[in-house]
């Protein structure tokens, strides 16, 4: 083989090797493309792990006390003690007489 057909064959190799490289399975592209998809679900990840711990929290409380229950009933039932007056007090523009 002559030193010609040596350079050839290894230029050949590096093309196939840069090709590869830059277009194939594993090219940069594709890395960078599954970094960021790798990004965005660890941020997802955390989101979901930050509400299940207070989830989880809310969930003991309930089993504690009842507290939690009163203050439940409170803000999204709009239920009162007997006895208690319910005054809500809107902000904003006042009313023209």
């Amino acid at each position: 083989m002559g030193s010609r057909t040596v350079a050839l064959l290894l230029l050949l190799l590096l093309l196939l090797i840069h090709l590869q490289l830059w277009s194939g399975h594993g090219s940069i592209g594709e890395v960078a493309q599954m970094r960021a998809q790798l990004s965005a679900q660890q941020a997802a990840n955390a989101k979901a792990r930050l509400a299940n711990e207070h989830l989880e929290a809310e969930v003991q409380d309930l089993k504690q006390g009842l507290d939690i229950v009163e203050e439940k009933a409170r803000s999204e039932l709009g239920m009162v003690k007997p006895g208690e007056v319910y005054v809500e007090v809107l902000r904003g523009s006042p009313a023209k007489p």
